[in-house]
């Protein structure tokens, strides 16, 4: 049914009392980050700002996430960042991507199963192109997060159209 009726044995139908934004907003709270993430293009802390670069271009990406020894999230590399160090005198070949990565306090992350409509307000409030999917990682003393996926303007655009496709208000 299209969600305004239900039924029920000896009872019949009754309205529901939702009306279409309801109901709308319900599919659309159903769509979660795991079933729309794409695997996360992950680099190492000591990786040069070159390889990084390649990565990106190779990859055809537009963020980069950046883990430490143990494998956890230890920052975020956008093409901002790296044209910021191409533009600079320094050797990139020498320079590592610790220098000039945006360091885990300040990365905005989200969990496999968090809502895709969440995602997108994260993505807009912050005005940022892409958000690491992270689980809790098992670390003595300090909260670590190991990435698992990755989620984009474009992922959750695919989402939203997904949706629209199934909905038949």
């Amino acid at each position: 049914m299209a969600g305004f009726l239900d039924a029920r044995p000896r009872v019949g139908y009754f309205y529901t009392g939702k009306d279409s934004n309801q109901l709308i907003k319900e599919e659309v709270s159903r769509k979660i980050v795991k079933d729309y993430k794409a695997p996360p293009i992950i680099i190492k802390e000591s990786s040069s700002v070159y390889d990084a670069i390649c990565t990106l271009f190779l990859e055809d990406v537009g963020t980069l996430f950046v883990v430490n020894g143990k494998g956890h999230l230890a920052g975020v590399v956008s093409r901002k960042d790296l044209l910021r160090a191409a533009l600079g005198k320094q050797n990139l070949e020498d320079m590592p991507v610790s220098i000039i990565m945006t360091r885990m306090p300040n990365i905005i992350t989200c969990m496999p199963e968090d809502s895709l409509l969440d995602a997108a307000k994260k993505l807009i409030d912050y005005q940022i192109d892409s958000l690491p999917v992270v689980r809790l990682a098992q670390e003595t003393g300090k909260t670590a997060y190991e990435v698992v996926g990755r989620v984009t303007k474009t992922t959750i655009t695919r989402g939203f159209v997904e949706l629209g496709n199934e909905i038949n208000v």
